[in-house]
């Protein structure tokens, strides 16, 4: 498998993204959407996808919300970082993104696009007292419904159909087809005749629509 970088930089980079959504959730009151879209747009999330070890390991989660979102124009005194005894659940936030981004090696800005850090915050309850490997296999799962989702969608919108024509033109029920479009069904798990159709109102292939 292609994972992003060594394994040896791996705890660290789960302990240090941990730390920082948690850290800006308790302490600043910065919600965990905000904390990545600075990790993401000052250029750390790319050094972490890297595997540099300056980011992934050379700052702690503290001082790497500071400097991404001062990297951002964000620029005011930063409370003292926080000490916790126990991990819950804003540091799983982070903590967990960082194994799935490794484990996938996909950017972090094309996985935040899909899969919310208020999904994992769901998925917390579930999935913080599982194994890792569990936990990304769920999000995984989350991740390529959607991921497709977004294809199908994306063929129809071609196309200028709207559902309600896909459905008809197809003969696919249009609440399996919002389901599909939406992720919350997959369309890997389709009959083939389904993905045929929907395939051939929509001028590609059926291999397209699925993974």
């Amino acid at each position: 498998m292609n994972y992003a970088y060594r394994e040896c930089y791996l705890n660290d980079a789960m302990r240090n993204l941990g730390e920082m959504t948690e850290y800006a959730h308790d302490a600043c009151n910065i919600n965990p959407e905000k904390a990545l879209r600075y990790f993401v747009i000052s250029g750390y999330a790319n050094r972490f996808e890297q595997g540099d070890p300056g980011a992934v390991c050379g700052l702690s989660g503290t001082e790497l919300l500071q400097r991404a979102a001062e990297k951002c124009g964000e620029v005011k005194e930063w409370p003292p970082a926080i000490v916790k005894y126990s991990t819950e659940e804003y540091y799983w936030i982070g903590y967990i993104l960082a194994y799935f981004q490794w484990s996938i090696n996909r950017s972090f800005g094309s996985i935040l696009d899909t899969v919310s850090p208020d999904d994992l915050l769901n998925m917390y309850p579930a999935l913080h007292t599982a194994s890792e490997e569990r936990a990304v296999s769920s999000i995984a799962d989350l991740y390529r419904n959607r991921t497709q989702a977004g294809r199908l969608q994306e063929y129809r919108k071609r196309m200028a159909m709207t559902q309600a024509e896909l459905a008809k033109v197809s003969k696919v029920n249009i609440r399996t087809l919002q389901q599909y479009e939406a992720g919350s069904k997959s369309i890997n798990k389709a009959a083939a005749e389904t993905v045929i159709a929907l395939a051939y109102a929509l001028h590609c292939r059926p291999e397209e629509l699925i993974s």
